[in-house]
């Protein structure tokens, strides 16, 4: 499913990905630098009422939104590193996992050990929209 969208109408994309993914769900984003990726988390985080600051966690690694959003951001760690500090244990709790920079050998590990995975692929389309490219990963 491909969907346009703008900052000011992203709750389409929101409302799709409610009405499509499973109540436990890993997410990979895919874009380049400043396509949006932590811009359609935190879309995600207000549909689900969660009110607090959501950001990048470039730095931390992952941060948790409520009891069952989490974001990734695993751009500096390479496979080695991310299950030495037990984050991929955190794929087994409840809920949707918004992985922003993550590996081919990531995602086949966890396909490997049966994990649902999806892909939100996201373009710029001219100044203000983007193009949110939604699939099961195989």
């Amino acid at each position: 499913m491909t969907l346009t969208a703008s900052l000011d109408n992203l709750h389409t994309v929101v409302d799709y990905l409610r009405n499509t993914l499973p109540a436990h769900a890993i997410v990979f984003l895919r874009g380049d630098l400043a396509a949006g990726k932590t811009t359609l988390t935190q879309a995600i985080a207000r549909a689900e009422g969660i009110d607090t600051d959501v950001t990048s966690p470039t730095f931390s690694l992952q941060h948790v939104y409520g009891d069952r959003l989490f974001h990734y951001d695993l751009y500096r760690i390479d496979m080695e590193a991310f299950v030495g500090l037990g984050l991929f244990e955190e794929f087994e709790r409840p809920g949707w996992h918004m992985v922003e920079w993550g590996s081919a050998e990531l995602e086949a590990l966890l396909s490997q050990v049966g994990f649902s995975l999806y892909e939100v692929k996201i373009e710029p389309v001219g100044e203000d929209k983007r193009k949110y490219s939604i699939r099961l990963l195989d």
